[in-house]
């Protein structure tokens, strides 16, 4: 299964190297990347491996990943298929939907987000709002050890539930705790050894007992609880007043003749990769954000700093304070840069013949654009295995912007919900760091950065820390 050649049609052929299952798991992120770099350097920046019996084409670097997802924007923008939620979204829903389906649930996504603020005033403040709640909850734990993980799961789900769903949850809501635990697990799993090794033999293993039935029940459990939503704004339904995306969605289905993309199930899945995405990703950066405060608190100390100048104690950050804040703003981007939240990316697939750097490839061809390779490409990054702000400064501390800062992909199919990542990340960071230090119960020079699962996602190691009021 995991042997022989690859050819197809005119071009270059390589023997392929391991398969993802054979690659070193995070249990070692240094381990890891130096596999893949080894790779890199044996079959050159696009080389094939096999998932399983099936091979698939990787790509390593900013030169190759650029060239396929903005040169060749269109050829690549198709979406591969994760293969252990495969059985819940089977090409339904913006974020795993092709052609033009994808184009116009896209398109609408955005233009949606868009109108309930994206990028602008409102989910701005919004996100206020939101960060002092957080805040006051986090007064409540007095200087105690916590795990930080439930506050930035809350804060970062309910800025994603007021746009889907009209209204933010209570942090001690007994739903919302359910839907934040079912997400944190989700991920989880998807990341594990045997998320990798279903992704390698689903063929055989869906027939098995295993974590991939637990992830199917979880997404399921979830779009009932969106479909039950549905139907409660369906009963009160104003078209000429949305109140959320769903309203939204609604309104559009009402609108849209028979065999159209607005239905059902493009809701409910839809909105479910709105949440699911909104929610975890940015909690799990925020989770890394404090991790490596901890490990580096000079760093802290110096965001503190820069905060106490520019912003002071009367007044909650804004948006327009990161432009005067070149070393935070430096700090949050190496943060995403070493976290490294998607290592592998998310699957691509080629949509129509085409030629790429001497290679054949048919419609329907796998792609991985590795962006690993890209936020830790050592012609653009100093130091890509080490935690440095500097990274993102030039010589006279002013913020440097680096082509190579790629965590949210890029082309077509780059992330939808970029622009309110970045608003959570730097208003979430720089609020928590107005109001409280932070300390850990384990010196700087032995805490462990090793992700507690590397696959799909990278999962943050588990970890406690006490927020002390300043």
């Amino acid at each position: 299964l995991l042997g022989g050649e690859w050819r197809r049609g005119p071009g270059p052929s390589l023997r392929a190297p391991e398969p993802w299952g054979g690659l070193p798991r995070g249990r070692g992120k240094r381990r890891q990347q130096s596999f893949v770099s080894k790779l890199r350097d044996k079959y050159g920046p696009v080389y094939t491996v096999y998932l399983g019996p099936r091979p698939v084409v990787v790509l390593c670097g900013l030169d190759a990943v650029k060239e396929a997802l903005v040169d060749k924007a269109e050829e690549f923008s198709g979406r591969g298929k994760i293969s252990i939620i495969d059985k819940i979204f089977q090409g339904y829903g913006v974020a795993f939907s092709n052609g033009q389906r994808w184009k116009t649930l896209r398109r609408f996504s955005l233009a949606t987000l868009r109108d309930f603020g994206m990028g602008k005033r409102s989910i701005e403040e919004r996100i206020q709002e939101e960060a002092q709640c957080l805040v006051e909850e986090i007064h409540k734990t007095e200087g105690e050890l916590v795990d930080p993980t439930f506050f930035f799961n809350s804060v970062t789900s309910n800025i994603i539930c007021s746009i889907v769903f009209g209204n933010r949850f209570d942090y001690r809501d007994k739903m919302f705790l359910t839907l934040l635990s079912i997400f944190n697990e989700t991920f989880t799993l998807m990341s594990s050894p045997w998320g990798q090794l279903f992704e390698l033999f689903s063929g055989i293993m869906k027939y098995l007992p295993g974590v991939h039935r637990r992830v199917h029940s979880n997404l399921e459990y979830v779009n009932n609880f969106i479909t039950q939503r549905v139907e409660s704004n369906k009963k009160s339904l104003d078209p000429n007043s949305p109140r959320d995306f769903i309203d939204c969605f609604l309104i559009r289905m009402d609108k849209e003749t028979l065999g159209s993309e607005f239905h059902m199930r493009n809701l409910v899945l839809t909105t479910q990769s709105l949440f699911f995405a909104g929610t975890e990703t940015s909690s799990t950066t925020l989770r890394y954000s404090f991790l490596l405060m901890l490990k580096y608190p000079q760093v802290a100390e110096k965001v503190q700093e820069e905060i106490d100048q520019v912003i002071g104690q009367d007044r909650p950050p804004g948006l327009e304070d990161r432009t005067r804040m070149p070393y935070t703003d430096a700090v949050i981007h190496e943060i995403q840069r070493f976290s490294d939240l998607l290592p592998l990316g998310v699957p691509h697939i080629v949509t129509q013949d085409t030629h790429f750097r001497g290679y054949f490839l048919p419609k329907g061809t796998d792609v991985y654009p590795l962006l690993s390779s890209v936020l830790h490409d050592p012609r653009h990054f100093k130091r890509p295995d080490s935690f440095d702000p500097g990274h993102f400064l030039d010589a006279r501390g002013n913020f440097k912007k680096s082509e190579a800062f790629l965590p949210f992909s890029t082309g077509k199919r780059i992330c939808l919900g970029e622009s309110i990542a970045r608003m959570e990340l730097f208003l979430f960071f720089t609020t928590v760091l107005q109001n409280f230090s932070l300390a850990s119960p384990v010196a700087p020079e032995d805490i462990d950065l090793t992700p507690r699962e590397s696959g799909i996602g990278k999962v943050a190691p588990p970890y406690q820390l006490r927020f002390l009021p300043r």
